[in-house]
C-alpha cells in the first residue's frame, strides 16, 4: 500500500510539472472509478462521461498548484463531488425527480439554498458514528464508487453482506438527520441514497 502511495505522489509531481505520461497513468488508475461514483449519482452514461472529462480538465487546470503530498484520491473525488452538486443545483431538480422521489413539498428556492458544506459535515460526522465494517463499506460505495462485488471481493465477504451493511449505513444516517432538517434529507437523497 505504501509503495502505491509513493507512486502516486510521484505520478502528482510529475503531473504538477505538467508531464502528460503522469495525466494519462492517472487517467487509467481513477478514470474508471470516476465514471461508476457519477453513474451512482447522475443515473446516466453520457452525463458521466462528460463529468470524467470536466474532473480531469479540471485537474490539468489545476496540475501546477498539485503539491505532492496531497492525497489525490480524496482531490479527485472532491472535485467530481463538487461538479455533481452543481449538476443538481443547474438543472434545478426537475419535476420529474420530485415526482419520482415524492418529494412534495419542495420547492426549487428550498434546494438552491441548501448549505451543501454543513449537511455533509452532518453526515460525514454521522458516518463517523458507524461502526468500523460498516463505515468501511458505505466509504467505499458512496465515497470511492465502488460496487457492491468490488467490495465484498476487497473485503472477503460475500456480496449480501456487503449490502446489508450498506442497507443499515443508510437507515442509520436518514434517521439522525431528524425529519425537521428538510434540507439535510434532500441532500442525504441525492448524493447518498
Amino acid at each position: 500500500m505504501n509503495s502505491s502511495n509513493s507512486s502516486e505522489s510521484e505520478l502528482v509531481k510529475a503531473l504538477s510539472k505538467g508531464e502528460i505520461k503522469a495525466f494519462n497513468d492517472l487517467f487509467q488508475i481513477y478514470g474508471n472509478r470516476i465514471f461508476r461514483f457519477a453513474l451512482g449519482y447522475l443515473k446516466s452514461e453520457p452525463d458521466s462521461e462528460e463529468l470524467v472529462q470536466d474532473v480531469f480538465m479540471k485537474i490539468w487546470e489545476k496540475r501546477s498548484e498539485l503539491k505532492e503530498n496531497l492525497s489525490f484520491k480524496s482531490y479527485i473525488f472532491t472535485i467530481a463531488f463538487n461538479i455533481i452538486r452543481k449538476h443538481f443545483v443547474k438543472k434545478a431538480l426537475t419535476t420529474k425527480y420530485f415526482e419520482q422521489q415524492v418529494i412534495e413539498d419542495a420547492d426549487l428556492s428550498t434546494i438552491q439554498n441548501i448549505d451543501f458544506q454543513s449537511t455533509k459535515k452532518a453526515i460525514d460526522q454521522l458516518v463517523e458514528q458507524l461502526p468500523a465494517r460498516r463505515k468501511e463499506v458505505f466509504i467505499k460505495s458512496r465515497f470511492e464508487g465502488l460496487t457492491v462485488k468490488e467490495i465484498a471481493d476487497e473485503l472477503g465477504t460475500s456480496p449480501k453482506t456487503v449490502e446489508n451493511q450498506l442497507g443499515e449505513a443508510l437507515k442509520f444516517i436518514r434517521e439522525h438527520l431528524g425529519k425537521e432538517d428538510f434540507a439535510g434529507i434532500l441532500f442525504f437523497f441525492l448524493f447518498y441514497s
